[in-house]
């Protein structure tokens, strides 16, 4: 069974930044598509951004487009969030997945992917 583990989660003022990392212990994540999505409290969880198996397709939703970067490191098996200007309605849980490496092109739901951690909460707050 693989599990994903997030880490990196936390308590940060409007407008500062976070960095989440998920690690993937038992899973190649260069044949894999990344991916964070996020669950607020009442909410389904949503796609935030995902990273492509070959690294070089990255897409967003729209909401975090020009704040958030995603990338990976295959030799640490690690993948990144980088948050910037952090904004309330960012605050969630994020959860880390990985899914099937289809080239170039990604995938935004949630049954797309095959494996999830457990999540790391971000609070964003003054």
């Amino acid at each position: 069974q693989v599990q994903l583990v997030e880490s990196g989660g936390g308590l940060v003022q409007p407008g500062g930044p976070l960095k989440l990392s998920c690690a993937a212990p038992g899973l190649m994540i260069d044949n894999n598509a990344m991916a964070w999505f996020r669950q607020a409290p009442g909410k389904e969880r949503q796609f935030v951004a995902v990273i492509s198996g070959s690294g070089s397709t990255t897409y967003f939703t729209d909401s975090v487009k020009g704040r958030f970067t995603i990338s990976r490191d295959n030799a640490r098996n690690t993948v990144y969030l980088q948050m910037n200007s952090l904004k309330p309605e960012d605050t969630a849980v994020y959860y880390c997945a990985a899914g099937p490496s289809l080239g170039n092109l990604v995938l935004t739901r949630v049954p797309n992917y095959d494996y999830w951690g457990q999540g790391t909460q971000v609070t964003v707050s003054s």
